[in-house]
């Protein structure tokens, strides 16, 4: 079941509410920004996502195919959630579970987490390793 959830970056100048179903699962990828930043994803629709303050405080960087929008604050450089495009999926936004500053410990640790193997481009089965994810 959805529930509303605040997140926010570090010194808190980026703050956003987000409708997110944890039991649905969580995503983690072995890509070179998110095995460098160690991010940690959940999947929304546009319908489900509200910035609240800090859309000039956001910073956008973006790599090889550029489909994915990484937003960080610019004051703390946290990445708290960033936004893609997809020809099947459409437009979603991808929340940073870690800082959702309501999340409840034990309900983040229930949640299926799946592992991405993008770093090899094969969507087909996950990361030999995934320890350091």
């Amino acid at each position: 079941m959805k529930k509303t959830y605040v997140g926010s970056c570090h010194c808190g100048a980026v703050r956003y509410e987000a409708d997110v179903d944890l039991s649905q699962g969580t995503y983690k990828c072995n890509c070179s920004i998110c095995t460098k930043a160690r991010l940690w994803h959940a999947i929304i629709g546009p319908e489900d996502f509200r910035l609240l303050a800090g859309e000039s405080s956001l910073s956008e960087y973006q790599f090889h195919t550029k489909q994915l929008h990484h937003l960080f604050c610019k004051h703390c450089g946290v990445h708290s959630f960033g936004w893609g495009d997809d020809a099947d999926l459409g437009k979603f936004y991808t929340i940073k579970v870690n800082c959702l500053d309501d999340v409840d410990l034990d309900e983040l640790l229930r949640s299926p987490i799946t592992y991405v193997n993008k770093r090899d481009n094969d969507f087909k089965k996950p990361p030999a390793e995934v320890r350091h994810l």
